[in-house]
């Protein structure tokens, strides 16, 4: 950094080189009005600010960390799944309905939007896959990461009377995403409310 600052997951920082400064950030970078509506929305995040000039390095759990570049676009994030931002980025929540519930998430997730990079995390190197009008795309709610673009998604059950008999292939419930953009998926499922019936 030169003098500019990043808003990062608060308590990421695992060393830095030159002068900086960190700052504890209300409702995830947002205020009070944030603090306020994440409260409301059950979308936990705790961020910090850090601004100087040097070097710092960040990280979490031994995850894997992606950076998406965002042109005025907007990125839907799990708020666990995020790490870093630039500071000019935007951050918000967004109803997500039964796709969020499926993860155990809550209805609600993160929303980053403007111009610079964000950070997020995977368990494991983030696949990203293409979906476009001719291509929709159906992801396990465990896999998912975070999506961009022009993008619809809609909650699917793959529950059939085979499930119940043990006979089914363990994916009870699906998200499929149509429309044109980007679907950030990791090569690990973390365990979901949905997962198995």
């Amino acid at each position: 950094m030169t003098g500019d600052a990043v808003k990062a997951k608060n308590g990421s920082m695992v060393a830095y080189d030159g002068q900086m400064d960190f700052k504890k950030l209300s409702g995830g970078g947002e205020g009070i009005r944030g603090m306020v509506t994440r409260r409301i929305t059950g979308e936990q995040m705790t961020m910090m600010e850090v601004k100087g000039h040097g070097t710092c390095w960040f990280a979490d759990r031994a995850s894997e960390i992606n950076l998406v570049g965002l042109q005025g676009d907007k990125l839907y994030v799990e708020s666990s799944n995020l790490l870093a931002t630039d500071s000019g980025l935007r951050t918000g929540t967004s109803f997500t309905g039964m796709r969020g519930a499926s993860q155990g998430n809550g209805l609600f997730t993160t929303t980053v939007e403007g111009h610079g990079q964000a950070a997020i995390m995977s368990d494991g190197p983030a696949v990203v896959l293409r979906v476009s009008p001719q291509y929709p795309l159906t992801v396990d709610p465990g896999a998912y990461i975070a999506h961009q673009g022009n993008v619809r998604q809609s909650f699917q059950s793959g529950v059939t009377f085979r499930t119940f008999l043990g006979e089914g292939g363990g994916e009870a419930f699906q998200i499929r995403f149509e429309g044109d953009g980007l679907v950030y998926v990791q090569p690990s499922e973390r365990n979901t409310i949905a997962g198995d019936v």
